[in-house]
């Protein structure tokens, strides 16, 4: 890479061109860099990163114009949102989807500080992500007067230090270059997790006399291979072979299809069960008869009892192990020989305590699960199969009969609707029952948003729909009120730039998990548990969550109360998101939770 422009690939990173004709620069693009941040625009289109979003302030006003005059708004495209939360949380569904980095630009402090809840999602997601921050002069005497030093900070990225991977505020612009590229690197390396980068103000705007020495940014980004001893893969799978109730823990996984088959092959040659996890992507075919259940907002009596009865777990980076062997034994130490695959201690600090509690582990295999699976399916060869695929647990098919609406009701409706088609589910609430939708395909269901952090759900959503356009399958999102109101004006982008999804919102009027914690202190202390629902419920005035889909762009839908309607008004949404529309469904649900 040199002063000359980068020549990246398609912008939309392999699909049709994004709202062509949308957002196109006059007169755009230079012969040469001339600024600092042209270099760092170049770096970034060097990394055939195709997309950046963004809530723009003035702190990066230089790569803004480099991205847009320079490049001509192409390689990274911008996607302008309407808060710095939407522009993360945009580029953590897109990497959900698609396990590799977008690039996002906050401003300065403040829109760091907007951020950060985003930031702390997708670093407890390991989803990769490349930040760009930027702050104002850091050279006192150049600061513009008031602003620009409300809008600097000494060490601005102390704020979100603790949770991404590596962060740096280079004083040059090739220092920057080399930051840019050192952080796709990191983040694009197992194991993910966002990086932050803070471009001052000066080095941005200055004028480039002399251009850096050209370099190759490959060469800057080695791919990192995990290599599994095989010695160790033949030792757990002897294990596991000798194991009467084998069990596989399958948590932290990729989308990739080869990885899903091998998944199967391994749990077939081994007749292990196998247990899935609602925080994370599908692993596992969910109707396969060695499916033992998945766990979500609380594990099933299934699920436990399938962990009690297992006598070698095997667990592929299962999202708290300590705490869901608790779960199902109390305080009692397994019995079971426990085999950990997971490189995630790499990323543990003592800020966070996303590392949940520590393990009872017995072999230890340093590795992303894919490779691991890989060397145990080698390892394998020649062993027959145990257990072959058929038909797993019914799902949940209650009757459409006229009156109030449950969840259970609300997920048949919309099955039924979408039968015979690809659909990806992009969130699902904590009412969800695992008995409500079957998974079998690795872009089935991407996972919930890592951190806990409410509001996430519609720019999550909207950066997995924007991976999965012109894939075929159908991006479908559902999660509850409360997360629609904090991040509904994400859905503005999605509408501006022409991304189809639908979102279903099963509305229960309420912070309704909320409403369970009252009630439980309230029994605990014995208090009135009907006073559980003040400061919880929105219902007075109802939210129309229709018409703020609508004052958006969006078609909006509902509120549907009556189950007997549900099918009518899935079919209407259906229709619209086929035709390339972004749709919102209020759907006024019961509170309460599935088994």
């Amino acid at each position: 890479m040199s002063g000359a422009k980068a020549t990246g690939s398609d912008t939309s990173g392999g699909f049709s061109p994004l709202a062509p004709g949308l957002e196109e620069p006059n007169g755009a693009s230079q012969t040469g860099a001339v600024f600092g941040s042209d270099i760092i625009a170049e770096t970034l289109q060097a990394l055939d990163i195709p997309y950046i979003a963004m809530n723009p302030g003035a702190s990066y006003r230089g790569l803004h114009d480099s991205i847009v005059n320079y490049l001509g708004n192409e390689n990274p495209k911008m996607l302008l949102c309407l808060h710095e939360e939407h522009a993360i949380a945009i580029a953590q569904g897109y990497a959900k989807v698609t396990g590799k980095a977008m690039a996002a630009a906050i401003h300065s402090n403040v829109g760091l500080m907007h951020a950060s809840m985003a930031i702390f999602n997708a670093w407890c997601d390991r989803v990769p992500m490349v930040i760009l921050g930027a702050t104002g002069i850091v050279d006192a005497v150049k600061r513009r007067p008031w602003i620009e030093w409300i809008h600097t900070s000494r060490d601005q990225a102390s704020m979100v230090r603790h949770y991404v991977k590596w962060d740096d505020q280079p004083a040059s612009v090739g220092a920057a270059r080399e930051s840019i590229l050192r952080a796709a690197w990191l983040s694009n390396t197992a194991p993910k997790a966002p990086t932050y980068v803070v471009l001052d103000v000066e080095i941005q705007e200055q004028s480039v006399s002399e251009l850096p020495p050209p370099i190759d940014p490959v060469r800057y980004m080695p791919k990192v291979t995990q290599n599994v001893d095989p010695a160790q893969a033949r030792a757990a799978v002897e294990i596991l072979l000798g194991a009467q109730r084998p069990l596989i823990m399958a948590g932290r996984v990729s989308r990739e299809e080869k990885a899903w088959a091998e998944r199967i092959t391994l749990a077939e040659k081994l007749g292990a069960r196998v247990l899935t996890d609602t925080k994370v992507g599908a692993a596992f075919p969910t109707d396969h008869p060695l499916h033992a259940g998945a766990t979500g907002s609380g594990p099933a009596p299934e699920t436990l009892a399938a962990i009690r009865d297992a006598d070698v777990i095997l667990s592929l980076d299962w999202v708290d192990l300590a705490g869901t062997l608790k779960t199902a034994l109390g305080d009692v130490e397994t019995k079971a020989k426990v085999i950990q695959v997971s490189l995630d201690h790499v990323l543990h600090n003592g800020w966070s305590m996303d590392h949940m509690g520590l393990p009872t582990v017995d072999v230890f295999i340093p590795s992303e699960t894919d490779p691991a699976v890989t060397e145990m399916v080698r390892a394998l060869e020649g062993e027959p199969v145990k257990a072959r695929g058929g038909h797993g647990a019914e799902l949940l098919s209650p009757a459409l009969v006229k009156g109030p609406i449950s969840v259970a009701q609300m997920s048949y409706a919309l099955r039924q609707v979408v039968a015979g088609r690809d659909v990806s589910l992009l969130q699902v609430p904590l009412s969800w029952s695992a008995r409500s939708w079957h998974f079998n395909h690795p872009l089935d269901y991407i996972g919930s948003d890592g951190g806990g952090g409410i509001g996430s759900g519609p720019g999550l959503s909207i950066g997995a729909a924007l991976a999965l356009r012109d894939s075929g399958r159908l991006p479908i999102s559902i999660f509850g009120d409360g997360n629609f109101m904090m991040g509904c004006q994400a859905v503005w982008t999605a509408v501006h730039y022409r991304i189809p999804l639908m979102i279903v919102v099963a509305n229960n009027q309420s912070f309704y998990n909320d409403e369970l914690h009252q009630e439980r202190v309230a029994r605990m202390r014995n208090r009135p548990v009907e006073n559980k629902w003040i400061g919880q419920r929105m219902d007075d005035p109802e939210l129309d969550l229709a018409t703020i889909a609508r004052g958006q762009g969006a078609v909006g839908l509902g509120p549907v109360k009556d189950a007997s309607e549900l099918t009518a008004i899935f079919e209407e949404a259906l229709r619209e998101l086929d035709a390339g529309k972004v749709v919102v469904v209020d759907v006024r649900v019961l509170p309460g939770y599935g088994p």
